[in-house]
């Protein structure tokens, strides 16, 4: 179900329609007023609109570099995956060569290898 959201951003009223939860679309609205105020801080020649695409594009950069960090780590993860899969194969081989060897001894009492 859709919740209408009526909140102030920039100093600006906004009604917000959003099937999220109202807890989180009220923190995007937090998140966004912090980011327009500290640019105005730093700018306050700028227009309201110019503010809010500099924020739009403050975010969207740190939403790319999450993306690209996070495939990077995906990356990563398959890479020690496929590391850990070679490592569980290469033991269960010197395991089974272990037991093979282990087996000799036990067959043969005198320690004499069968050759």
């Amino acid at each position: 179900m859709a919740n209408t959201i009526r909140m102030k951003i920039g100093g600006i009223e906004y009604s917000v329609t959003s099937d999220d939860d109202e807890a989180y679309i009220r923190s995007l609205g937090s998140e966004l007023e912090r980011r327009i105020d500290a640019i105005q801080k730093r700018s306050p020649f700028l227009s309201t609109t110019m503010t809010a695409i500099v924020a739009a594009l403050d975010a969207l950069d740190e939403c790319k570099k999450s993306e690209a960090e996070n495939e990077k780590l995906r990356l990563e993860i398959k890479k020690l995956l496929e590391e850990t899969a070679c490592a569980k194969l290469d033991a269960d081989i010197l395991r089974r060569k272990v037991e093979q060897l282990t087996g000799l001894g036990d067959n043969n009492s005198n320690g004499d290898l069968p050759f």
